[in-house]
């Protein structure tokens, strides 16, 4: 696993050398924007498009053991986000993920966010090398090490319930 770790570090790090390039490609299916890459929730943020995001986020109040255990861990646990522009449970996860993410004070340097298209392919193949079958997946890792991954809503059916057992 820790040759994944430092094969996806250096994907997003070698991406992000190309200069100008965009770490991600844009397409449109239809009326769907299909995100594909190293993407940032402010991409998501910003983009008229994706409407979804705004409307998930502010209906979300986060789990106040939720908060917590991110908040504990906030300096020790990365992120590793697998999703789907496309998706429907994407769509309404990985915005209240985000919102958790900043209640908790996590740092926006601990989550690498990675856009999929359809097939559940990304860039350089690094949904692959983690195995990536459905999305959203959140995997959390500690000292290059995963220690849980939440699929879509998690065994609970509550993404942060799950993401919060994992961390205690």
């Amino acid at each position: 696993m820790i040759k994944t770790l430092y094969f996806a570090g250096a994907l997003f790090f070698s991406v992000l050398g190309a200069g100008a390039q965009t770490p991600y490609t844009n397409t449109l299916d239809g009326q769907t924007h299909i995100l594909n890459g190293i993407v940032s929730k402010y991409i998501l943020q910003n983009d008229t498009s994706f409407k979804w995001y705004a409307t998930n986020q502010n209906g979300y109040t986060p789990d106040p053991a939720a908060v917590t255990a991110l908040e504990a861990n906030k300096n020790n646990i990365r992120y590793v986000v697998f999703g789907g522009t496309w998706c429907e449970d994407t769509q309404n996860i990985l915005p209240k993920f985000f919102k958790l993410q900043e209640q908790s004070g996590v740092s926006d340097g601990n989550i690498s966010f990675f856009a999929m298209d359809r097939s559940k392919k990304t860039i350089g193949n690094v949904g692959d090398a983690f195995k990536i079958t459905n999305v959203p997946t959140i995997i959390v890792m500690k000292d290059g090490k995963e220690i849980g991954r939440v699929v879509e809503y998690g065994t609970s059916g509550k993404f942060d319930k799950d993401l919060a057992d994992i961390l205690k």
